[in-house]
């Protein structure tokens, strides 16, 4: 059937619709995530995924970083994250899985490290706590140094092994055993 109503009752009807449902809101904060998504060139899949972060300020409030953390970042000079640390960060803070791709000198280092120096919390002498394997002395190297820069002042200690003989003499020689 076809429904008649006055010009009214059609504003009317237009001023009921306009009311914000919890939907709608939601449907809204997803279009505006997957603008953000799509203007950085950030392509992600998955299901449950948490938003991207825009600034480094974000990891601040949202998920509790250690401050010296946050003054270490800032010291590198790093002021706005890269598409993959927009993304990666927040991912890898909500303990989840994840492979990601991103060209040379996007930032990959640091969108890893943080997750990680923030899932120690605190140092503490355990022994080895965390173990990142390269494929490369090079970058074995780069990721140290990044490592370094990023822990500074927060007690933890950060080492590079790349020879078994090497690491007994620094650890003793029961570490290996140990650890």
């Amino acid at each position: 059937g076809i429904k008649w109503m006055s010009s009214l009752d059609a504003k009317f009807e237009d001023a009921k619709d306009k009311k914000p449902t919890a939907e709608k809101l939601e449907r809204l904060r997803r279009e505006k995530i997957n603008r953000f998504r799509n203007q950085h060139k950030i392509t992600i899949q998955g299901t449950d995924l948490p938003d991207p972060i825009a600034t480094f300020d974000q990891l601040q409030r949202e998920y509790k970083i250690h401050p010296k953390i946050m003054e270490n970042i800032q010291a590198a000079g790093f002021q706005v994250p890269t598409p993959i640390q927009m993304q990666a960060i927040p991912v890898m803070l909500h303990g989840r899985e994840l492979l990601a791709s991103a060209p040379t000198g996007s930032g990959k280092t640091l969108a890893f490290c943080i997750p990680l120096l923030t899932h120690l919390k605190q140092p503490r002498n355990k022994g080895f706590r965390a173990l990142i394997i390269s494929p490369t002395r090079e970058l074995a190297s780069q990721t140290h140094r990044e490592l370094l820069k990023l822990a500074e002042g927060t007690g933890f200690r950060i080492h590079m092994i790349n020879k078994a003989a090497e690491a007994a003499k620094k650890f003793g020689p029961k570490s290996s055993k140990k650890f």
